[in-house]
């Protein structure tokens, strides 16, 4: 036998089984945490030449497609360009996540520009996540019944899945009926205003979450925003009056699309195994999802740093377009068979069906 037929009739090593979250759910993987901090020395400061550039672009291409949209004679060219809309809103809209966690110092009139011209204009100002966000990266809070933003999905029955999904199409119907209805009627009524304020002011996919009052400078912020989503839900109303109903019908089909895309990936945005209980941090990791290059498509599905979520979590402060760089070094040190390569996952088909495979799996228990 030749030495070519030895090596290659050879068993194959057996590939290691990726980390997984109910490994560490006693103890963190230190190595792992040290080397994120080791390794990503000189990252960190949020850039303002990329987020506002990044942002107003993005905003400025949502817009530009609503009005193509409206103006288009072609139905094409309608669907294109609210195709284009929808995607960029998107963009535009998901630097709500970066406002909750960069420091309050950095990126000077950054947060305020955002609200006057994406939170407000599409009715999600940034106190809905602000001072919410935080409470999902909590270590004793993420994955419980306390998060606003946890719902153990891969156990729930199958039709949960695509009805978590559908129901964001009623997202915008909802937002202008919060503005436009419950704020009014808060500020006269102190039950519908705690109502409004508990139940419909977070970005919040756990039913069972209650919101606490604002407190500190977050008051302020939340008067001039409510403020603002107010008289721009009426101004939004009273449009019809003048240009008919078709320009807000197919405006909030856009944004519906953006709310579905958002929901979507929300869907695959951790892996939805834990039933209450606390988690370390690196179980936090491990229940949270990269999608790493080679591949282009997470920076559309999973924009702003999104597809990095897992190491998001592992560094929350980290801004958006530090990620790929931490994701590269960490990736290269700690390699193949690491825990920190657990948290990597090929893409939205797959794991969208490991978490359907998932609840047929409980359905069956």
């Amino acid at each position: 036998m030749t030495v070519h037929q030895t090596l290659s009739t050879a068993p194959e090593a057996p590939v290691p089984a990726k980390a997984t979250r109910v490994q560490f759910m006693a103890e963190d993987d230190k190595a792992m945490l040290r080397a994120a901090r080791d390794l990503t020395k000189g990252l960190g400061e949020a850039k303002a030449s990329i987020y506002w550039p990044d942002m107003l672009l993005s905003a400025g291409i949502g817009y530009a497609g609503i009005a193509a949209a409206i103006l288009a004679q072609s139905l094409a060219v309608q669907l294109a360009a609210g195709l284009v809309a929808a995607l960029a809103l998107y963009r535009a809209l998901m630097f709500i996540h970066e406002l909750t966690h960069i420091h309050r110092d950095a990126l000077p009139g950054f947060r305020t520009g955002w609200n006057l011209l994406v939170g407000i204009p599409l009715l999600t100002p940034s106190f809905m996540y602000e001072g919410v966000h935080t409470i999902h990266h909590k270590r004793t809070q993420y994955g419980t019944v306390e998060d606003p933003e946890y719902l153990p999905l891969a156990l729930m029955k199958p039709w949960s899945l695509p009805l978590f999904v559908i129901v964001a199409i009623l997202a915008p119907i909802a937002l202008i009926v919060r503005a436009a209805v419950l704020v009014p009627l808060g500020a006269l009524i102190p039950a519908v205003r705690n109502l409004t304020w508990e139940r419909f002011s977070s970005l919040q996919i756990n039913p069972e979450f209650r919101r606490r009052p604002p407190e500190g400078d977050l008051i302020a912020r939340v008067r001039w925003q409510e403020a603002g989503v107010f008289v721009w839900s009426w101004l939004l109303i009273g449009s019809t009056q003048i240009v008919g109903w078709k320009p807000l019908v197919i405006a909030l089909a856009i944004v519906s699309l953006t709310a579905v895309l958002n929901q979507l990936r929300t869907l695959v945005a951790h892996l939805w195994e834990n039933e209450g209980e606390p988690m370390t941090v690196t179980a936090q990791f491990l229940d949270s999802v990269n999608v790493p290059p080679p591949g282009l498509a997470a920076e559309i599905w999973a924009p702003v740093g999104l597809r990095y979520h897992a190491l998001h979590h592992l560094m929350p402060s980290m801004p958006y377009h530090d990620l790929p760089e931490a994701h590269r070094r960490l990736a290269r040190e700690l390699g193949t068979g690491s825990t920190y390569e657990g948290a990597n996952h090929p893409g939205l088909l797959v794991l969208v069906g490991r978490i359907a495979k998932s609840t047929m799996g409980a359905k069956a228990g």
